[in-house]
């Protein structure tokens, strides 16, 4: 399958109507980025709103968290942008490290949540703690990017340790844990071990039942404990790009079968829609221009036409 070829102008077309009439400006410049050939300077100057004066982001960044303070998530979605312009490097990122060193545990995980969220809103399956635990689901994806981007930290040679061991040691997961997984294995040095825990964790998936491989037949998957009643996980969800190592879990049957169920989502207002739990009228609306953008950039990527 083709790489990187340009989805169709018709989808294109729709999707940018549905970003400018919807989305943040964040949303907006990343679109104009993306598919416009717009400067990584206005994402940039974008993302900025979202940053605080302890090098953490906040601002309901990722919308499910509101209110201003710092959080690791709204974090780990600040660098994903940088990544995806290629501004993920530099002071910047050293004063992120600054930031993720002082809310990790000695062993160098983050929490999920941090307890400076209580009283501010957010969404209900997500608990407020006074001592949340280290999850890999907030870690390995920071860990990942930083290592894609050839950052080196103190703190993130303990961060990176304690990723392999959350990895290699996981037995029963969900979809979201499982993803922050693949993220870490994607972006981690030692790519031999890399490729050993992947092929591991894929087998998990099928085991588990993690992966719906058939969109035909969702109803005969149940949802992970917890879950949206439609939200279920396909292969482009573990996935994103051919060269992720979860690519190799699926046959190209099973890749094309979920490729072509996602060109099938858009919707007539031209955006993707939400598969969780909507919680609130501003969360969705936010949401949903990150999940369109998401579904374009993983569709380009596999060299998918969008009719």
């Amino acid at each position: 399958m083709a790489e990187n070829a340009s989805p169709s102008p018709t989808a294109v077309a729709r999707a940018e109507r549905f970003v400018w009439l919807t989305a943040r400006v964040l949303e907006q410049r990343l679109f104009e980025y993306h598919f416009l050939g717009g400067g990584a300077d206005a994402v940039e100057t974008a993302l900025a709103a979202y940053r605080n004066d302890d090098d953490g982001y906040g601002h309901a960044l990722e919308p499910d968290l509101r209110g201003p303070v710092s959080q690791p998530l709204h974090t780990a979605h600040a660098l994903a942008v940088l990544d995806g312009i290629g501004r993920c490097e530099g002071r910047r990122v050293e004063h992120v490290c600054r930031y993720l060193t002082r809310i990790s545990t000695p062993q160098g995980a983050l929490p999920a949540l941090h307890p400076s969220i209580s009283g501010y809103p957010s969404a209900p399956w997500i608990p407020v703690v006074d001592e949340p635990p280290s999850a890999l689901l907030a870690t390995g994806p920071v860990v990942g990017v930083l290592h894609r981007n050839e950052v080196w930290h103190a703190w993130l040679f303990r961060a990176t340790d304690y990723c392999w061991a959350a990895v290699e040691s996981l037995d029963k997961t969900h979809p979201y844990e499982l993803e922050a997984a693949v993220a870490f294995l994607d972006g981690a040095p030692d790519r031999p071990r890399a490729a050993a825990a992947a092929k591991r964790l894929g087998s998990l998936a099928r085991e588990q039942r993690l992966v719906l491989l058939d969109p035909d037949r969702a109803a005969d998957v149940p949802v992970a404990e917890g879950y949206g009643p439609e939200e279920h996980h396909l292969a482009y969800d573990f996935a994103p790009r051919p060269d992720s190592l979860a690519r190799r879990w699926f046959s190209d049957a099973e890749m094309d079968r979920a490729l072509e169920h996602l060109a099938s989502l858009q919707e007539e207002d031209g955006g993707w829609p939400l598969n969780w739990r909507s919680w609130a009228p501003g969360t969705a609306l936010e949401c949903r221009p990150m999940v369109t953008l998401k579904a374009l950039l993983t569709l380009r990527a596999y060299g998918r036409p969008l009719g």
